[in-house]
């Protein structure tokens, strides 16, 4: 049974003398199932009404750990935003409540952002609702196939991170354009 990177890579295949397929199949297989679960996360976020920068905080701060709280500067840095920027994005979610500010005992200057039961509903929610989607993707394969999968998805990875055991990366192919003429 052919898949539409099939059809592609044979198309690509007669056009491109130099082309590997089989890099092209993952490739491109990968990238539409990157596609595919950003859509099916964007879907989950709509159906929750969560926007996605809401819920990368709510994220932020369940992955603290108990008491789920942070301060606005290590949130700020965990998202990679200014402290204005962070400082203008908690107002929205703390009206939605899923937030709250405190003031630290003894320091005013001192504020920690803490998960609300409502926020950890939220995220609870949308955590679901993603790993569902997730399950279904992979429904299609088995446990084994997965470990599998996974496994040789680590290998990828850390070979892009620079991981310690990881291979160096491979010289770049040639830079012809898949749309010039041959």
């Amino acid at each position: 049974m052919q898949d539409s990177v099939d059809r592609h890579v044979a198309v690509w295949v007669r056009e491109l003398d130099w082309l590997d397929p089989v890099k092209e199949a993952i490739i491109a297989r990968l990238a539409i199932l990157g596609r595919h679960t950003a859509q099916a996360r964007r879907e989950a976020l709509d159906s929750d009404g969560l926007k996605y920068w809401q819920y990368k905080l709510l994220l932020m701060l369940r992955r603290s750990g108990p008491p789920y709280e942070s301060s606005p500067s290590q949130l700020a840095d965990r998202l990679g935003l200014t402290r204005g920027a962070l400082s203008a994005r908690l107002g929205p979610v703390e009206e939605a409540g899923l937030i709250t500010r405190t003031h630290e005992t003894g320091d005013r200057r001192r504020v920690r952002v803490r998960l609300t039961e409502a926020g950890h509903a939220a995220f609870e929610a949308h955590a679901a609702a993603e790993d569902a989607g997730e399950g279904a993707l992979l429904a299609a394969l088995t446990g084994e196939e997965r470990r599998t999968l996974a496994d040789l998805l680590r290998k990828l990875v850390l070979a892009t991170e620079g991981g310690a055991d990881a291979p160096g990366p491979a010289s770049p192919g040639p830079r012809r354009s898949r749309s010039a003429g041959r």
